[in-house]
């Protein structure tokens, strides 16, 4: 019990922390008043994340999962409502942000009015939530090729990926403990992904020493 009491508390300091990381996005913007070199996709598909398991928390009782995404949710929204504010590319960005209330509206409907309540209800929302986890977790593989295919690696984040790597590992363990594989099984793709990142960084930080061969995050 006090083991999994740890990794409860290890889960929502390094998400917490990992989620922290668009601060970074958040400082730029504001200093150059301007959301141009910022993805705002990220932001959003967190989000969408963040909210599916809340409400997976909520239905498990689960206060660890609850904490943790409550405070994503709200901060990938304070960096949505920010874009919105500095984009000059506004129907873009407000078509984008309507389609995705859109999908939680209707994912709200078919999880809490369609299904029936019960251990079927809780198997698809976690099935649901494990599969569009694994998706964002797999979908930097295409800008890992092309640091291979250059042999360098300034586009990554080294403080990044080690926050990725200590939350995936966290949320791995805690989800072992519970016997939850809907927790445990989306978050070893993060392990595995952050594992490739500190082989890039190994591989090709001798590339050029004259330069930092990483960025770091600075908050």
């Amino acid at each position: 019990m006090e083991f999994l009491q740890f990794l409860s508390w290890a889960c929502i300091v390094f998400t917490v922390g990992m989620f922290s990381t668009g601060l970074t996005d958040l400082k730029k913007m504001r200093a150059s008043k301007s959301a141009d070199n910022v993805q705002f996709l990220p932001f959003l598909t967190t989000c969408l994340n963040n909210l599916g398991w809340l409400y997976y928390g909520i239905l498990k009782t689960d206060g660890t999962l609850v904490l943790v995404n409550t405070i994503g949710a709200c901060l990938q929204s304070l960096y949505i409502l920010s874009y919105c504010h500095y984009t000059n590319d506004k129907r873009r960005v407000t078509s984008q942000t309507l389609l995705a209330g859109g999908v939680v509206c209707g994912g709200w409907l078919y999880f809490s009015v369609v299904l029936p309540q019960g251990e079927s209800q809780l198997a698809q929302l976690g099935l649901t939530c494990s599969l569009f986890t694994i998706s964002m977790y797999l979908s930097p593989l295409a800008d890992l090729m092309e640091i291979v295919r250059t042999g360098s690696v300034e586009r990554l984040s080294f403080s990044l990926t080690v926050a990725t790597f200590l939350t995936s590992t966290s949320w791995t363990l805690y989800g072992l403990q519970l016997q939850d594989y809907y927790i445990m099984v989306p978050n070893t793709p993060g392990i595995v992904t952050s594992l490739i990142r500190f082989f890039l960084f190994w591989r090709f930080a001798s590339v050029n020493q004259g330069v930092p061969s990483y960025k770091l995050i600075e908050i």
